[in-house]
This record gives C-alpha cells, sequence and structure tokens, in this order.
C-alpha cells in the first residue's frame, strides 16, 4: 500500500520536474514570458517576448504596493531589470535617473529611457510613484519591497484578503526580529526544560510547579492589565489598536480558563509528587542507558524540515506547470494543465501521511531502544548501540508496522481537516446554529480519535519491538496487556505525562510573557495577536519535540512492565527483568493505590449505610 502511494509521490515528483517550469519559479519572469537572467525563445503573438535577459536576473513588480484586483486576476506588472532600487524613487526624473547610472530600466521594454519624461504613456509604461526601496529576496531574485505595510500589502492581494492580511503581514514584517528572538528564547527554555527532567529531584518539581503557577497568574494578570490599559486610552484612535484590544481580551479570557483548570489538578495530584521525581528517575536511568535518545527529536526535525521543503518545492513547481496564453496587451500569462488540481490534492495527503511516518519511525526507533535496555538481563552491562540496533531493525522488518499505523492517523486526520474547513465556511455564510453544532460534535469525535489512536500506535510500535509482530497483532495484544493491569501504574503514569505537559506549559508562559513585552512597545503600529500566536505555537511545538522523549520512553517502560508481569512471576526460574528499584517503585504505587481505593470504598459504605438506615422515632 504505501509502496504504491510512495511511487505515485515520486511520478508527482518527477512530473512536476518535466511538466513544471522550475526556471520561473527560480529565477522568475516578467509579463511577457520572458524568464529573467535567460536566453528566452519567442512567444508567438506577444511583440516583447524572446528577449536576451542574461543581464538582468532580477524580476521588478512595477506597482508592488498599489497593485489591483479584476475579477479573479490579479492586474500587476512584473520586468526583468539589472538591479532593484535600493531608495524610493519620487518622480519619474528620478527614475530615468537610476535608469542612466545603473542601467536598470525599470518602465515597459517598448519605452526608451529618454522618453520617460516626454511620452504620454510615461504614466501607464513606468512605475506608479513613489518607487519604495527594495531589495533582492535571496536564492528567487524578486526585487522585495522593505517597507513592511508595503511588503504586506502585496502578499495580502496575492490571496484577495487585503484588509484584515495586510496588517497582520504588517505586523509580522516589522516585528520580525522580535519573532525571530522569541523563537530563539523558546528553543532555549525548552532545551533547560530537558535537562531539568534529566537530572529531576523532589525540590525541582516543587521549583519547578510554583513557576509554572507563578507563570500563569502573571501571564493573566498581564494580559488582564493590557486590557485594562487599552480601555481606558482615550487616545486610540488607529484599527490596529482596537483590533489589538479584541485580540486582548480574548487571550486574557482564554488563558484565565485554562489556568483555573491547571490550578486545580495541580491542587488535585499535588500529593503524587514523591511517586513522580521516583518515575522520572527510573525513566532516566533507562535513558542513561541511551543517552542519545535525547538528540533523537533534532534527527526528526531535521528530517521533518527537509521533507517540507521539498514538498513545498513540488507543489511550487506543479503551479507553474501550465502553457503560455497571450493576453491583451501582448502580455503573456500561464494556465494550469489539466488534472494539476487532483495532484495537488493527492500531494496534500502525502504531505500528512509522510510526515506521520516519519513521526512514527522516530516513536519506533526509541520504543526499540527502550525495549533492548530493559530485556537484558545484565543491568551492569547494557547493550552497545541500542539507538542503531532499534534503527536497523525498523528499516529492515517493521517498515510495514510504521506505514499502517502512519495511514491510519491520516485516515482520521485527513477527514478531520475537511470538516474543520467546511465548519470554517459554513461560519462564514452565516448558516443556521444547527450545521454549525454538528460540525462541531463532528471535529470533537474526530480530535478524540486521533488521540485514542495516537496512544494506540505508539503502545503497538512497542509491542511490536518485543514480540516482533505486525501492526495489528500488537496493537490488539497492546489492548489486551493495558486492560488487564492498568491498575498497576495508570494513575501514576497520568501524572507523569501531566507534569511533562506543565513543562511546556512553562516554556510557553515564558515565552508569551516576553513577546507580550516586546510587542507591547509598539502597539499602535502593528497587529501583533496573530504573531504572538505564531510565537507560542512554535514554542509549544518545540517544547513538545524535546519532551515528547520522556512520554514516549515511560510509556515504553510501562507496557515492557506489563509484558514482563505477564511472561514472569519473579521466582528463580522465571525472574523479572525489571531492576530492584522499578519494583519497589511499583509494589509502593500499588500499596497507594489500594489504600485510596478501600478508603474510597469505606466512605461509600459509610454513605450507603446512612442512607438506608431507619427512621426512628
Amino acid at each position: 500500500m504505501h509502496c504504491l502511494g510512495a511511487e505515485y509521490l515520486v511520478f508527482i515528483m518527477g512530473y512536476s520536474v518535466v511538466a513544471g517550469a522550475t526556471g520561473r519559479l527560480l529565477f522568475g519572469y516578467d509579463s511577457f514570458g520572458n524568464m529573467c537572467g535567460k536566453k528566452n525563445s519567442p512567444v508567438e503573438g506577444a511583440p516583447l517576448s524572446g528577449q536576451d535577459m542574461t543581464l538582468k536576473k532580477h524580476v521588478f513588480f512595477m506597482n508592488s504596493c498599489n497593485l489591483e484586483v479584476k475579477g479573479t486576476q490579479l492586474n500587476r506588472m512584473a520586468l526583468c531589470v539589472s538591479n532593484c532600487p535600493e531608495e524610493q524613487l519620487d518622480s519619474l526624473e528620478e527614475v530615468q535617473l537610476f535608469a542612466n547610472t545603473s542601467g536598470s530600466f525599470l518602465c515597459v521594454y517598448s519605452l526608451n529611457s529618454f522618453n520617460y519624461t516626454h511620452s504620454p504613456k510615461a504614466d501607464s509604461l513606468c512605475p506608479r510613484l513613489p518607487v519604495p526601496p527594495s531589495k533582492s529576496f535571496p536564492l528567487f531574485n524578486r526585487c522585495v519591497p522593505q517597507t513592511p505595510e508595503c511588503y504586506s500589502l502585496f502578499a495580502s492581494v496575492l490571496i484577495n484578503d487585503v484588509d484584515t492580511l495586510h496588517r497582520i503581514l504588517s505586523g509580522i514584517m516589522s516585528g520580525r526580529d522580535t519573532i525571530l528572538g522569541l523563537c530563539i528564547l523558546a528553543l532555549a527554555l525548552s532545551l533547560a526544560m530537558m535537562f531539568t527532567f534529566r537530572f529531576i529531584t523532589t525540590l525541582l518539581v516543587h521549583i519547578f510547579i510554583s513557576l509554572v503557577i507563578l507563570g500563569l497568574l502573571f501571564v493573566c494578570g498581564v494580559l488582564w492589565w493590557l486590557y485594562y490599559d487599552y480601555t481606558n486610552d482615550l487616545s486610540i484612535e488607529l484599527d490596529t489598536e482596537r483590533e489589538n484590544m479584541k485580540c486582548v481580551l480574548g487571550f486574557a479570557i482564554v488563558s484565565t480558563g485554562i489556568t483555573a483548570v491547571l490550578l486545580v489538578l495541580i491542587f488535585v495530584l499535588r500529593k503524587r509528587i514523591k511517586l513522580t521525581v521516583e518515575l522520572f528517575q527510573i525513566t532516566n536511568k533507562a535513558i542513561s542507558s541511551a543517552p542519545f535518545l535525547l538528540f533523537q527529536p533534532l534527527w526528526t526535525f531535521a528530517i521533518l524540515i527537509f521533507f517540507w521543503v521539498l514538498w513545498v518545492a513540488v507543489l511550487l513547481s506543479l503551479g507553474t506547470a501550465g502553457a503560455a496564453q497571450v493576453m491583451e496587451g501582448g502580455q503573456v500569462e500561464y494556465k494550469p494543465l489539466s488534472g494539476i488540481r487532483y495532484m495537488w490534492s493527492y500531494h496534500l495527503i502525502g504531505l500528512i501521511w509522510t510526515s506521520e511516518f516519519i513521526l512514527a519511525c522516530q516513536q519506533m526507533t526509541i520504543a526499540g531502544a527502550v525495549v533492548t535496555c530493559y530485556f537484558n538481563r545484565s543491568k551492569n552491562d547494557p547493550p552497545d548501540h541500542p539507538i542503531l540496533s532499534s534503527l536497523s531493525i525498523l528499516f529492515f522488518y517493521h517498515q510495514g508496522t510504521v506505514v499502517k499505523g502512519s495511514f491510519l492517523i491520516s485516515v482520521v486526520r485527513i477527514p478531520r481537516i475537511i470538516v474543520m474547513y467546511m465548519q470554517n465556511a459554513l461560519k462564514e455564510q452565516q448558516h443556521g446554529a444547527l450545521s454549525r453544532y454538528l460540525f462541531r460534535c463532528c471535529n470533537c469525535c474526530f480530535w478524540c480519535l486521533d488521540k485514542y489512536l495516537l496512544h494506540l500506535n505508539q503502545n503497538a510500535y512497542t509491542t511490536t519491538a518485543i514480540n516482533g509482530t505486525d501492526f495489528c497483532t500488537s496493537a490488539k495484544d497492546a489492548f489486551k496487556i493495558l486492560s488487564k493491569n492498568s491498575s498497576h501504574f495508570t494513575s501514576i503514569n497520568c501524572f507523569g505525562d501531566f507534569i511533562i505537559f506543565l513543562g511546556k506549559v512553562l516554556v510557553v508562559c515564558f515565552t508569551v510573557f516576553g513577546g507580550l513585552m516586546a510587542f507591547n512597545y509598539n502597539r499602535a503600529f502593528q497587529v501583533w495577536a496573530v504573531p504572538l500566536l505564531l510565537v507560542a505555537f512554535f514554542a509549544y511545538l518545540v517544547a513538545h519535540s524535546f519532551l515528547s522523549v520522556f512520554e514516549t520512553v515511560l510509556d515504553a517502560l510501562f507496557l515492557c512492565f506489563a509484558v514482563d508481569l505477564e511472561t514472569n512471576d519473579g521466582s528463580s526460574e522465571k525472574p523479572y527483568f525489571m531492576d530492584q528499584e522499578f519494583l519497589s517503585f511499583v509494589k509502593r504505587s500499588n500499596k497507594l493505590n489500594n489504600a485510596r481505593a478501600q478508603q474510597d470504598k469505606h466512605s461509600l459504605r459509610n454513605e450507603e449505610g446512612t442512607e438506608l438506615q431507619a427512621i426512628v422515632r
């Protein structure tokens, strides 16, 4: 199944190289069918085509700050020029002087530079004034306007959402240095959290939970203070400030709700801190047998970035696969070939499936390394190169397992994306409340199914690493084993996952706080809600990438423990593979769970006895 999918993806990639005009994408082309930086062949019916553009390597958009949309077509004129104007040109005389000094002609090729200031057609054949300063974009050689407002207007018109996207992109462009700095901060905090979990102690957990509580309360307080500051600022007149005020209110409400839920959970689960510290110490002991597991997210992230870049390149190359058509005025446009849209759809499916496949390979690799270290009789002599051994077993024997698991996730993800798209479309068309409610229910069901399948897949990969069985058999065995032994470790494992989740929350809190302080300085000139959301999403993604190793190791360890209990009894003939530290931890956690169960049962019995007691008069 995956072989056919991979072959078709390779076919799409090959077709995009053959049928797509990758040169037009990389080097750019003007409005007359000429590729910049190349010697071109003429297009029939286009008199300005077929020119030698060897020395004109940059694409210049004549009206980059004043684009217009006619119908569904973008009315823009592009030329190949020698250099981009790095300073603003306010008059045709300055455009003429720039052409004479630099040899870069910014008007249509049919107009001589001498006639820039004399020809009555100069207004329609030359760029609209003022010409903004621009620089060549690296690799693609496009003259990109340097002013954030001009750049964002150009990008927003390209996707037909001028008003809102203009301000959003303007905020992103003007705050790009701040966004980059916050992303680096999120990366540093994630590394710090990873080392905190690596050398965790009871004191560190208490400090860590205190920081989480302070961070949540501090971010909520800052958001409500900013909203109060906005509402009492009588000088607010710009749309950007009003939009920021609405977004701050939304952020404040959401963060307050999340904070309340997390504080309640922390209070309820506070008594399990000591056992959780012991759990992480056992996890770190397993990781110390294969310390390079901590670097596994970096390798996976690098492979994902490479695949995403390749995917985008193929997508753009498919977009350039078209036939030249001469339009009014001798301009040339490229119409997409028939069947391209179907390839785009399959290409999107390939993005989801292949991304899940790469992530599944990481889970399988970590699970295999943990299994190798766990089922090793000589604890003082750990196995050599468990990660390389797990990778080799994965690629030689178990690729079908991760293919099926990733395909199962993709089957759920794709309908969920379709439902979300339809839900947004209905929201824009203002349909009835019933249809919106049904779509929300469908989306919620798909989300729950997605989370369940992710957990099932992880346990299936671990079972495959233990028994060497196929995906379906491993998933069935994992479900039976976990159902039978869930009382041993479910509560402790859940609290361990909760502590890891709090680590991700801490990274997001401090990153968002830094973003609030940085973006608030220029709140009148940029919409910073979307940049802040992007920073928060990136912070959570990076934190999840690094801390997910501990989650995977935890789940794999407990499944190994369940299999150990199923196959061994602790006798001299069938000794446990687990070490004494792990065994004593399990006994203490079971004793605690049994004591609480008895306490709950006793209290319930007293309540029942009180309720059935006869009334004596």
